[in-house]
Formats: structure tokens, sequence, C-alpha cells
């Protein structure tokens, strides 16, 4: 009899703490906590093997010219590299700095890793990844959109490389077949492929499209240097549409 209500008691004592506890305060900890973790686990990897994938990809970049100069001895001499490293560096030494910066917010630690390795970041992997975040409507910002932004590099990358191999090897055959009409077409793909990225963003909150279409023909009529205005637009605008989220936020609070 004692054993009988101990065990009630301890029973219900269970069931008065379950019944205390909401559900969806347990389901939420529990899958903070898995999410949190397994994003860690997903960054350190990322971390791991873009470093290492970037890395081989430097040194198989040095291998070739390091063979030819040092095995084959056609070193031009320390003059002439030196030369070309600082003029290249001046010519576009700053987007070193630049594009990852303003790229990194969309494209997240993997995609960024994957965008840098593969190239064609503005024409290929921001778009692609615009794409597939739109496509699952992840909000820009979120895990969800990290990680969808990642499948739309990778199949990018994946597509671009197994096209660039079969433009290789048949292309020329291929764009002599064509006629000069469509030809003439390809001028517009890179203006297309900025004008759909545009109105997909422009669409959700149209007021920073528009900040954003102003700023960019300012910039593309002001004399910045070209190779720059890319990047110098991007980063205006983040900095205008931060300011502008900062004074919402202060408006709300107040």
């Amino acid at each position: 009899m004692v054993i009988c209500n101990f065990s009630q008691n301890f029973a219900l004592t269970w069931e008065e703490k379950i019944m205390n506890v909401s559900p969806e305060k347990i389901s939420t900890k529990r899958v903070g906590i898995k999410h949190t973790d397994s994003m860690s686990i997903f960054h350190n990897k990322a971390h791991f093997w873009g470093r290492l994938t970037l890395m081989a990809t430097i040194l198989a970049s040095l291998s070739a010219p390091v063979y030819l100069s040092f095995v084959m001895g056609f070193h031009p001499g320390w003059g002439p590299i030196i030369a070309g490293v600082i003029g290249y560096a001046g010519f576009i030494g700053v987007m070193w700095v630049i594009e990852p910066i303003t790229y990194y917010p969309i494209l997240g630690i993997a995609g960024t890793y994957l965008a840098f390795l593969s190239g064609n970041i503005s024409n290929l992997c921001l778009p692609c990844s615009a794409a597939a975040q739109e496509a699952i409507g992840a909000e820009m910002g979120s895990r969800k959109a990290e990680i969808a932004g990642v499948f739309g590099i990778a199949i990018a990358c994946l597509v671009n490389t197994l096209v660039i191999v079969f433009v290789i090897l048949g292309g020329s055959y291929i764009i002599e077949m064509l006629p000069p009409v469509v030809e003439e077409a390809f001028d517009f793909v890179l203006p297309a492929i900025f004008g759909a990225v545009l109105g997909q963003f422009a669409f959700k909150t149209p007021l920073y499209g528009v900040i954003g279409l102003l700023i960019g023909l300012a910039v593309l009529l002001s004399p910045v240097f070209g190779l720059i205005k890319i990047a110098v637009s991007v980063a205006i605008t983040i900095t205008l549409i931060l300011y502008i989220e900062k004074m919402k936020e202060k408006r709300e609070n107040a």
C-alpha cells in the first residue's frame, strides 16, 4: 500500500511537472541546441575543407610556373615577377578585400569558400545562391538561407564545370553553327542576370530595390574605377540599408 501510494505520488509529480512545461518550449529548446551544434559542426568542416581545397588550388596554380622556372630553366628573373605582382595588385588588389566582405553576408561561410574556389561570383554563384534561397522561401541571413545558398552554388559550380568541359571540347563548332542574331544576344546575358536578381529582391522590399538601383546608376555614371564599381555599389547599398534598418528599430523601440 505504501509502495502503491509512493508510485502514484511519484507518477503524479512527474505528470504535474510535464503539464507545467509547455511542449513548445521543450521542442524549441531541443531543436535549438541540435540546430546550433549541427551548424557549428558544419561551419568547422567548411573551414577545414575550404582552407584545404583553396591551399591545394594555390599550390596547383603555382606548380606550373615553378616547374617551368626551376626545372626547365625558363625563369625570367625576380625583377619582372615583382614588377608584375605590384602592377597587378595596384590594378585589382582592392578587390581582394572588398569582394569577400561584400559577398560574405549572402554567400555564408561554405558558400564563400565554394565561390572563391570556382570563380564567377557575381555572374554565377551569387544569382544561383539567391535563386535557391528564393525557391524555398528562406529568409536572408538565416541558417536555412545559408544551407540553400551552398546547395545552389555547389550545383552551379558542378554544372559550370560540365558545361566548360563540353564547350572546350566542342564549343567552337557549336558557336560557328549559331546564327549572328543569337551571337549578338550574348552581350545581354550578364545585364539580364543582374536584372533578374534585382527583381527577386525588389519585389519583396521595393524601397530597397529602388535605393539599390539609384545607387548603381550613380556609381555607374561617376568617375569611379570600372573594376570596383560593382563592389562600391554593393558596399554603399548595404551600408545605407543597414542604417535605415537601425533607424526603424530605434523608432519601434522608442
